[in-house]
């Protein structure tokens, strides 16, 4: 245990974020510094209000298993090396998710139930920092190699995690990415200013140098086929992503100037680290509309602002959430809340229980505006309210409205694997597909999810790959009960 009496006597903090007015004008990490360099001053204090709780239900909350506790009381003890130690023991890439995870364990926090929880987000980014700071991620090569051979198709959080346990448990392994460089939507989904790219190459350096190959610029399916793949590998593991957009098929969906959110996200990234983009999609000087209230609406909003666009307005379908816990989401379930992300601050109006019913155009055929009005539900069906009709004006509209599953077009239907019934990929509890020797993790197999989900399914993965490979139990952890896989938010 830290402080036996920090939950009572120190109340909750969290890292103050740069002025808006300073940080829409760059594309750096909100905060000054990085998020770990932010939050030190606070951070033993903090730390030092994790409880005695007895059963820590952080625990179970983490889809990682992070051991938050001793974490928390080797900070607040000064430990900075042993609260490496036990975090990089369960996460493998604690500076990504300390940025980028929406902290479910905060939300079973025990001492969440009745005060405000444990700043365990903050801390584990902190533990993250200062570790690479003072030099102590280094490469961790294999004791011995392995005959055996792994493909991993698909550089994401999940197919990184898997390749980095495969790697250090003595096998080699090859990861394919279609994009020119590794990553996946970590790398052109996400923001500069949620993570600089900087934090996702110096990881990529590192398993490069345990000795990880990369192949980009190679999408299988198309540059490789899927037989020579197998042909190639002992194993080959699936971790392409669920990257099939929603769409909003409403008279006008054909004008212009309306795009998928990750036609948009990945232009503006690349514009922002210097590249040159023809034809880039830009925000600058336009009423920009963003159908979608999830995170990936939040990455378009920010983006859109820093562009200089003229107004945005954000729409979801659904009611705005309550916020505090409601009575049927009770601690420690991860609760539907109105949440306030770093975007939201800086400018843009939300606006909630509204539907499209079609798009405007002008002359030239480009948007010009949405038709939309008020819907509330009416015998579980969203229903439009009477007399509520009204035009948003637009000469941007970005869809956000997230993803139906996998790319099955190329791969998959070469492969002729079976689907769920929810369109992923099928997996056995092994993670193995229909295919023998085939497995699959992260979002192509569970669905869209968090980025902590497609780690841990990452290493689970990996834990699979190598007791099949070697006919016996792995050594590897495995985080993911197999039992809950599915149904665990």
């Amino acid at each position: 245990m830290a402080d036996p009496r920090g939950f009572l006597t120190t109340e909750r903090d969290v890292a103050i974020r740069r002025p808006v007015a300073e940080r829409v004008q760059d594309w750096k990490e909100v905060y000054a510094g990085t998020p770990g360099q932010a939050v030190l001053p606070i951070i033993s204090k903090q730390a030092g209000r994790c409880m005695d709780c007895g059963t820590p239900f952080c625990h179970f909350s983490c889809p990682l298993g992070n051991l938050i506790p001793e974490f928390n009381d080797l900070v607040w003890r000064d430990d900075w090396r042993g609260a490496t130690e036990r975090l990089f023991s369960t996460n493998n890439f604690p500076e990504i998710t300390g940025r980028l995870c929406p902290a479910p364990c905060e939300y079973g926090c025990v001492e969440g139930i009745n005060r405000d929880p444990v700043t365990i987000k903050n801390i584990e980014v902190a533990i993250a920092d200062r570790a690479w700071s003072d030099r102590r991620v280094i490469p961790l090569t294999p004791t011995w190699q392995s005959a055996y051979t792994i493909a991993v198709v698909g550089s994401g959080p999940s197919g990184l995690a898997a390749a980095q346990q495969l790697t250090r448990a003595g096998h080699t392994v090859v990861v394919y990415e279609r994009a020119d460089k590794p990553g996946g939507l970590l790398r052109y989904g996400i923001p500069e200013f949620k993570m600089e790219k900087e934090v996702l190459d110096r990881r990529i350096r590192q398993m490069k140098l345990e000795g990880t190959v990369f192949k980009t610029n190679t999408e299988i399916g198309v540059d490789i086929t899927g037989e020579q793949l197998i042909e190639r590998f002992d194993v080959v593991v699936l971790a392409v992503g669920s990257t099939t957009p929603r769409d909003l098929p409403v008279p006008g969906r054909e004008l212009g100037g309306i795009h998928q959110a990750m036609e948009y996200l990945p232009q503006a990234n690349r514009a922002a680290l210097g590249q040159e983009i023809d034809g880039q999609i830009t925000a600058e000087g336009k009423d920009v509309v963003i159908i979608g209230g999830g995170d990936t609406g939040a990455d378009c909003l920010g983006t859109a602002l820093r562009q200089g666009a003229r107004s945005v307005v954000q729409l979801e379908i659904m009611p705005k959430p309550p916020l505090e816990r409601p009575a049927n989401q009770p601690w420690p379930t991860y609760p539907n809340i109105y949440r306030v992300a770093s975007a939201h601050e800086e400018g843009g109006e939300r606006i909630y229980s509204v539907s499209t019913s079609q798009f405007l155009g002008d002359a030239a055929g480009n948007v010009s505006g949405l038709r939309v009005s008020d819907v509330k539900f009416v015998d579980g069906k969203l229903t439009p309210v009477e007399g509520t009709e009204r035009l948003i004006p637009a000469q941007l509209v970005l869809l956000a409205m997230g993803f139906t599953g996998p790319q099955k077009a190329g791969l998959l239907d070469e492969l002729g694997l079976e689907l769920d019934p929810r369109g992923n990929i099928w997996r056995s509890p092994d993670f193995e597909t229909s295919h023998p020797g085939i497995f699959a993790c992260g979002d192509a197999g569970r669905g869209q999810s968090l980025i902590v989900w497609a780690i841990a399914e990452g290493r689970s993965c990996a834990s699979a790959v190598d007791s099949f490979l070697n006919g016996k139990p792995s050594a590897m952890p495995r985080p993911i009960n197999p039992d809950t896989r599915q149904v665990m938010a």
